[in-house]
């Protein structure tokens, strides 16, 4: 055999060899899963996707913790406030905060004017007649707020034909504050703000509140008020939806998860809700 084709031939096979042994390919490996192919069914778990819809949420602004209006900024805040936001960033929607009185709530909740309502709102079965509550998520018992240089007590309060009670139209405090204070004509006021306010100047003597929207109130007037006794316990706050929303299936299932990671329970200390 000629040398030269000797050599070339050892030579090829040489650099051959050398490939087989470990060069790296130069092509591109094929994508895993094509995206066409990547699977739309949630995992187990998941929660619902609302693709971005905007819901209306009603609240009073008057009602602290709950909802109230920062007077430095002008803004609404409150557990509402951030205990809502917190739900749609896990079901995907944007929540639209409108003012609403609280007088006629229910029934523009029957109407679908608003997709929720948020205002601290005790469960009830007349209530639940004409509207869907959500999974609670608080319970609450309901006092009565005085002025704190006031020496009487609830019972001592309930014996004096004199002394003057109040509290919101339409709630259930007014039902509790009617049923313990037999002998008396209960005064309405619109909102808590409202009947807080008759009893900081002295026109009443105490308002049937619940304790946490009642701790706002003092936080509101450091020194001014202080519980006086407990009338009722056991009611039961969440967030109320039209007969029938489809929101609601959607909102149980992110205050499930808040539960589940300890966000709710953050949530509620943070605003007051738990010690």
């Amino acid at each position: 055999m000629n040398k030269f084709v000797l050599v070339l031939s050892v030579l090829v096979v040489a650099s051959l060899a050398l490939v087989g042994c470990g060069a790296t390919p130069t092509t591109t490996p094929p994508t895993a899963i094509p995206a066409t192919v990547v699977p739309t069914t949630p995992p187990v778990g998941a929660l619902p996707d609302l693709g971005g819809k905007t819901i209306t949420v009603a609240v009073e602004n008057a009602y602290p913790p709950f909802n109230s209006i920062d007077t430095a900024t002008g803004l609404g805040v409150g557990w509402d406030y951030d205990t809502v936001t917190e739900i749609c960033k896990r079901i995907n929607c944007v929540p639209t905060f409108k003012q609403a009185a609280w007088d006629g709530i229910f029934p523009a909740m029957q109407a679908g004017e608003y997709d929720m309502l948020a205002d601290g709102v005790t469960v009830d079965i007349d209530r639940a007649k004409i509207v869907d509550f959500s999974t609670p998520y608080v319970e609450v018992n309901q006092y009565l707020l005085v002025r704190t240089a006031e020496t009487r007590t609830v019972e001592q309060m309930k014996a004096d034909t004199n002394a003057k009670i109040g509290t919101q139209i339409g709630t259930t405090n007014a039902i509790a504050a009617t049923a313990y204070f037999t002998n008396k004509t209960i005064q309405s006021f619109e909102d808590f703000g409202a009947a807080v306010l008759a009893l900081k100047s002295g026109d009443i003597d105490g308002v049937v509140i619940d304790n946490i929207a009642a701790v706002g109130f003092m936080n509101e007037n450091p020194g001014v008020f202080k519980l006086d006794g407990q009338i009722t316990t056991g009611e039961k706050l969440a967030f109320v939806f039209p007969k029938n929303s489809t929101l609601e299936g959607p909102v149980n299932a992110a205050l499930a998860a808040m539960t589940t990671d300890g966000t709710l329970t953050q949530l509620n200390k943070k605003w007051g809700l738990i010690p």
